[in-house]
């Protein structure tokens, strides 16, 4: 459900405001309006510097756990400002740093064939008027050529692998050298150089993990410092868009609280001096932010609904509503026993690691109770790892997911589809009134009554309803009714012969959306068929290695790596597609049918920053 909200109009003075906004993120429970905030150039490195905070945090987890890198004896640093600013130096200067050694390793995979030699004694022959010419060509092209070429010039290989071979030409200041290969730079240092330059720039890089080392030991003051950036964002954004009046004495500011918690506000701004405050509901005008409270099972998938929106304030939060339905989608895509209880055991792994709750112990909660539900759909249908448990159980009639499910597919489709028809006509009505939702009704009502009149009858032929055929006196009277709604009450208040054309353009979008939206869960038969498919195909392949009449132990060393890679391809793949195709029918169809309407803010009330949120 979405929070009721209370929004505040505040006028105070300009001079208080900085005092004002610490009372109210000391508080913690007011929202205030920044829209259309822009950073300037002192914001956006104070963005940047923020962002380097949370990069510090995630180094110096990867730098602790190397224990030969990080000094635990290091002496800290006097606060976690200068931590910062000592660890984006080093950082800086490691970039730098590896940049260089970059370049001389590839300046030593170039001088690695001249080998070892003294450039000093080459400058001197060229003093001399030796000068010498670099080329690599083809092993077999210089086999073929070397004979030509020492003929008309003095050739000298100096080095070759098993495809090319590295030579010199000797010729006078001012001769043209002209062969059928690659001339070469003329190298500036040898082999010995560059690798005693790449040592030394190592030696500099691992220098730097003292740095690192003082870094790590003030890390707790590091987070410190990262909450404080963040609160001064806070107070930057808002006093960025400010609206002043009265020739800047005054400003006027838009805070939102929750309802529940408005009677803290309220006894706050009572005692602050000198602010005039209006208290108000939200109105469907206002950019209202969005909080959402919901049970233990719906919060778990909040974070499938963020990655689309949250649902705009004043109409009816979603989640739990669809997440029945995920689990159920998530469980008929994964279609296995075997890799339902992988994920589920990943899952429990991870509620035991994030004990704290969080966005990880919540992710966690989400991989148990859709592993569970994989499990729960692959007993069912008898698939374990891509075997048949029929085989194993004879007796026990499971169900045959590749012969029936198909057109159970498109009525779990029709089911959901009538299921947000069926909220949005709920939230239309609570909103702006019954009688804008008839339209919505009507077209319930007549997908209901095709649906059970014509539908139940072609799943399974004793699923006749005998007073509710595709020829009985009530599926008529509801499909009349359902008509008479959706053709001639989908926009109360103008002219019928209005109404009823609108009906008729409606009429065609509706049935050709409708059409699509159902034939779109025919994904959920697909994707469980091609994975189950490929589960027995890899059983297949690691039992055709086998070789005929081999004891077990060669089996297992046989099958069992066949079975780890295949098995893991297909379980990985799979599940990146059961997570996101029941997230596609969520956010397209039921969303559409159900009426979502997206929220662009949600609620992040002025508060302090705890040093666990970096």
């Amino acid at each position: 459900m979405i929070a009721k909200m209370i929004k505040y109009d505040l006028v105070l003075y300009a001079a208080q405001q900085d005092d004002f906004i610490e009372k109210l993120r000391e508080l913690g429970l007011v929202d205030i309006t920044t829209t259309g905030w822009e950073p300037s150039e002192s914001d956006r490195q104070l963005l940047l510097d923020i962002e380097g905070c949370a990069k510090a945090s995630e180094f110096l987890k990867t730098f602790r756990a190397d224990g030969d890198r990080c000094d635990a004896k290091a002496a800290p640093f006097a606060s976690g400002e200068e931590a910062y600013a000592r660890y984006a130096a080093a950082q800086q200067q490691a970039a730098a740093i590896r940049a260089e050694i970059a370049r001389l390793e590839k300046s030593a995979e170039e001088l690695r064939p001249w080998g070892a030699f003294d450039v000093d004694r080459l400058e001197r022959l060229a003093d001399e008027g030796l000068v010498l010419h670099y080329f690599s060509t083809p092993r077999s092209t210089f086999d073929k050529q070397v004979a030509a070429w020492s003929e008309q010039y003095t050739v000298s290989e100096i080095n070759r692998s098993d495809a090319t071979v590295w030579f010199v030409v000797v010729s006078a200041p001012g001769e043209e050298v002209s062969l059928d290969a690659q001339e070469m730079k003329a190298p500036r240092m040898d082999i010995r150089e560059v690798e005693r330059r790449i040592a030394e720039e190592e030696a500099q890089l691992k220098a730097l993990d003292a740095e690192f080392s003082r870094v790590a030991a003030t890390e707790r003051e590091l987070a410190t410092h990262a909450c404080t950036l963040k609160e001064r964002l806070q107070g930057v954004r808002v006093a960025a868009t400010a609206r002043a009046e009265a020739e800047g004495t005054l400003v006027v500011l838009e805070g939102w609280a929750e309802k529940e918690t408005s009677e803290k506000v309220d006894a706050l701004l009572e005692a602050y001096p000198n602010v005039v405050w209006i208290k108000s509901d939200p109105t469907p005008e206002d950019d209202t932010p969005v909080k959402l409270k919901n049970n233990w099972f719906a919060r778990i998938f909040e974070l499938v609904g963020d990655m689309y929106a949250r649902p705009k304030y004043g109409t009816l939060d979603l989640t739990p509503f669809f997440a029945p339905f995920y689990m159920l989608f998530f469980g008929i895509c994964l279609n296995d026993a075997g890799y339902g209880a992988i994920l589920t055991l990943l899952g429990v792994w991870m509620l035991a690691k994030n004990r704290k709750p969080g966005m990880m112990r919540q992710a966690a909660w989400f991989a148990t109770l859709c592993g569970a539900m994989t499990v729960a759909f692959g007993l069912l249908c008898g698939s374990f790892f891509g075997i048949s448990m029929s085989q194993w159980f004879p007796s026990i009639p499971f169900f045959d997911f590749q012969g029936k499910f198909f057109s159970i597919a498109l009525a779990i489709g029709l089911v959901q589809i009538m299921f947000g028809m069926l909220l949005k006509v709920i939230m239309i009505s609570s909103t702006v009134g019954f009688r804008y939702s008839l339209a919505s009704l009507g077209w319930l009502l007549v997908i209901f009554g095709v649906s059970v009149a014509g539908g139940l009858p072609m799943l399974d032929p004793s699923w006749v309803i005998p007073f509710y055929t595709t020829s009985s006196p009530a599926f008529y009277a509801t499909l009349g009714v359902g008509v008479v709604l959706m053709l001639f009450f989908n926009s109360p208040g103008k002219n019928p012969f209005v109404n009823f054309g609108l009906g008729l353009w409606d009429t065609y979008n509706n049935l050709t959306g409708i059409l699509s939206d159902v034939l779109s869960y025919i994904r959920l038969f697909a994707i469980g068929l091609s994975g189950g498919i490929l589960a027995t195909v890899f059983n297949a392949l690691a039992a055709g290695f086998v070789p005929e009449g081999a004891n077990i132990l060669v089996r297992l060393l046989i099958m069992i790596p066949i079975l780890l890679i295949g098995h893991g391809i297909n379980l990985f793949m799979s599940t990146i597609s059961s997570f996101v195709h029941p997230m596609r029918l969520t956010f397209v169809e039921f969303y559409k049918n159900a009426g979502f309407e997206m929220s662009m803010r949600s609620f992040d009330p002025l508060r302090k920053i705890r040093e666990d949120e970096n």
